[in-house]
């Protein structure tokens, strides 16, 4: 158990994965004395920051903006690569547009316009940045990018935990490991103190604030049946263990008003053999299947069921997990042959890829359960609806298909090419959207819209952003942009309510 002389600080963040280390640095750096409280052990810390690949979306002017976080990148480099801009407009609207115009637009303005600027703080704060060749392809001698994801952090999820582990370090601030936050105690309708369980007992740490920031429900089976529907039993869960909804929890009792789409979550085509919760010993995201669009998806009837090219894999991978979570037995094949092949992303080539390989699809089809006569004759009708046009997968390129149920509406080609590859895939659920309503600075609202004086929320704790899809790469900004904000309201907070109390 902590000792006792320990048990006040003016800011407790509950949480340890990027949203939560960047809400205790920025509390820290605006005065604050800081507690950080992970639910797992040291070894299992960071949250489902830690199985990411890094990929983190933010608006940016062009390349020369890039480089004020990417100092490695020489002259001779930058005039060979491509970088279309990606300005506030762009990420603004690819928002909107993939949540339907359902996105709060206080909220979705925030992250948006901050998402620069915060880029820049994590930075300053030894985030070490490299560019995402996923998001790339080699065409007429340079690297063109695509799909307004260009950044990502160094050595994936893994690399951004550590990294800001060891400014947390640097700053002197407190983490206690297997400490469970359990419930906030109040008085006046204002938090005074948290408490928190540990393998030892119940401590209860008084605190001027506290920050929410651990995670939705996406591990806890009863909420995914409650809120998703019973299909979501047979999702496997590709993050941590531990995010099992109890700050949600914590946060409705103390009065929060429930926000967002409770009904949706992230969630991708995932190997079919990939662990049933995070394994910390394989991080890095290295069993999602997100190639999709250069090749074909079947289920084990044999037919197709979405547009694998209805858009850049950035907006539609997030939705269609669900898509496959329909299919008879929780499961589809991902299809691809010689000519796509080696443009898949690295995951496929991975030891830990599961796949068949033939060199006809009949054969292809022998090894897979699946049903061969109408995967043959779907493959078939596709063939033959393929349209002529010119094939550039770093732009949407409208060359499709004519005829057929789903279209294939961009990257189509004939499926004719050996060797054939089939990738089993199933759900994998990364992250619930239903949340706490908070407004920009990060301040948890209670039903009448009203600040909980002293509650603050980060992370995918914050309701109202995302809804039914999202934008690749968003969930890392939110974190660390509502992480920042909440942090700093935090501690300007507790400076606030101080000066009260000595002006008494």
């Amino acid at each position: 158990m902590a000792d006792e002389k320990f048990l006040t600080y003016d800011v407790v963040v509950v949480g340890a994965g990027n949203a939560a280390l960047c809400a205790g640095i920025s509390a820290k750096e605006n005065g604050s004395k800081v507690l950080i409280l992970e639910k797992g052990p040291i070894q299992k810390r960071g949250g489902n920051s830690f199985f990411t690949d890094g990929a983190i979306r933010t608006a940016y002017r062009d390349l020369e903006e890039l480089r004020e976080v990417l100092p490695g990148i020489t002259d001779e480099e930058a005039a060979r690569i491509y970088m279309p801009v990606y300005n506030e407009e762009d990420y603004y609207n690819d928002l909107m547009r993939v949540t339907e115009g359902k996105s709060d637009p206080q909220l979705a303005k925030q992250l948006v316009s901050q998402s620069m600027k915060v880029i820049k703080w994590l930075y300053e704060n030894g985030v070490i940045f490299e560019l995402n060749e996923n998001q790339s392809f080699e065409k007429d001698g340079k690297t063109h990018f695509w799909g307004g994801l260009p950044l990502k952090t160094k050595n994936k999820g893994v690399g951004l935990v550590a990294q800001l582990n060891e400014r947390v370090a640097e700053l002197g601030i407190d983490v206690w490991y297997e400490s469970r936050a359990i419930k906030l105690e109040m008085e006046n309708h204002q938090v005074t103190a948290i408490q928190i369980e540990q393998p030892e007992g119940i401590v209860t740490v008084r605190t001027g604030s506290v920050i929410l920031a651990c995670g939705g429900f996406e591990a806890n089976q009863t909420m995914r049946s409650e809120h998703l529907g019973s299909q979501w039993d047979a999702a496997i869960v590709r993050g941590s263990e531990y995010n099992t909804g109890d700050g949600l929890k914590i946060a409705l009792e103390a009065g929060a008003q429930a926000y967002g789409d409770w009904s949706g979550c992230h969630s991708i085509g995932t190997d079919l053999n990939a662990p049933k919760v995070g394994d910390f010993t394989k991080p890095g995201d290295i069993f999602k299947k997100s190639s999709f669009p250069l090749g074909l998806i079947f289920n084990n009837e044999g037919n197709r069921f979405v547009d694998e090219g209805a858009d850049f894999r950035n907006y539609t991978y997030a939705k269609y997990g669900r898509e496959v979570l329909k299919q008879p037995g929780h499961m589809a094949y991902q299809i691809f042959d010689a000519q796509v092949h080696p443009m898949l992303r690295k995951e496929y080539f991975l030891e830990e890829a599961t796949f068949f390989k033939a060199d006809s699809l009949e054969q292809l089809a022998d090894l897979i359960k699946i049903d061969k006569e109408q995967f043959l004759q779907t493959i078939e009708a596709y063939n033959q609806a393929v349209q002529e046009g010119d094939y550039n997968p770093t732009v949407k390129d409208g060359k499709g298909t004519k005829g057929i149920t789903p279209p294939k509406s961009n990257w189509a080609l004939r499926m004719d090419q050996g060797p054939f590859y089939a990738f089993p895939v199933t759900c994998g659920i990364t992250f619930t959207f239903g949340g706490v309503h908070v407004n920009p600075t990060g301040e948890v609202l209670d039903k009448e819209g009203a600040p909980i004086s002293g509650l603050y929320a980060a992370g995918e704790m914050v309701g109202g952003l995302f809804y039914e899809n999202y934008p690749g790469g968003s969930g890392l900004m939110s974190g660390a942009v509502f992480g920042k904000f909440a942090g700093a309201s935090a501690s300007r907070y507790v400076r606030g309510k101080t000066k009260d109390i000595v002006n008494q």
